[in-house]
């Protein structure tokens, strides 16, 4: 496999639009159907991925990422990329990339936790996990278990990819008419309507 290109600084911002953590982990791999780019350039975007998904735990220190976990993160994502698709198609996915999804969903994962800290009636949530060498197989297995949740689930037929052919985000579609055809209005929605726009204003010109 062809490695993506390296994005322009002001496309390494993670997108959290997909309304699922795996969702949002695939997003990771940007316009995958065009110039696919990629947003883990390096073990230290895939901490901050970890951090700004909240799926670190309550420890001080920033999650501490190796070459090898970057690496094996990689492969998770694609391969939970490429069972979702097959689900959504109604396919089998590749015998190896259900290995490694069901491999990385086996490992304990991230705990959720209610904290009553601040002394008053309402509940805080945070997250426990093992050793701190394992925080990052802790985030990637709490991932993959979303993934085998949602593809084993109801919620499947409500996950959808964007229209835009340009963009390949994934997202869980949330809308009570269950007609959303964009990852986001802010994104690909105003692209599609200052197109329409300007495609009748030619027309009618």
């Amino acid at each position: 496999m062809t490695p993506a290109p390296a994005p322009a600084p002001d496309r390494l911002a993670f997108p959290f639009i997909g309304g699922r953590p795996c969702l949002d982990f695939a997003a990771t791999l940007g316009k995958r159907h065009t110039d696919a780019f990629e947003r883990l350039t390096d073990p230290g975007a895939l901490g901050r991925w970890i951090g700004e998904a909240g799926l670190r735990t309550d420890r001080p220190q920033a999650v501490h990422v190796t070459g090898a976990e970057l690496v094996s993160a990689r492969e998770l994502r694609e391969s939970l990329y490429r069972v979702l698709t097959a689900a959504m198609d109604g396919r089998a996915p590749a015998p190896h990339d259900l290995v490694r999804v069901n491999e990385a969903a086996a490992h304990p994962d991230l705990a959720p936790q209610l904290d009553f800290a601040d002394g008053g009636g309402r509940a805080g949530l945070r997250l426990q996990g093992g050793p701190v060498r394992h925080d990052v197989r802790a985030a990637l297995a709490t991932v993959a278990r979303d993934a085998v949740q949602l593809v084993g689930g109801p919620l499947l037929a409500r996950v959808k990819e964007c229209e835009n052919p340009e963009c390949s985000l994934l997202f869980l579609d949330d809308s009570q008419a269950r007609r959303r055809r964009w990852c986001s209005m802010d994104r690909c929605g105003n692209l599609a309507k200052i197109a329409g726009y300007r495609s009748r204003a030619r027309g009618g010109s």
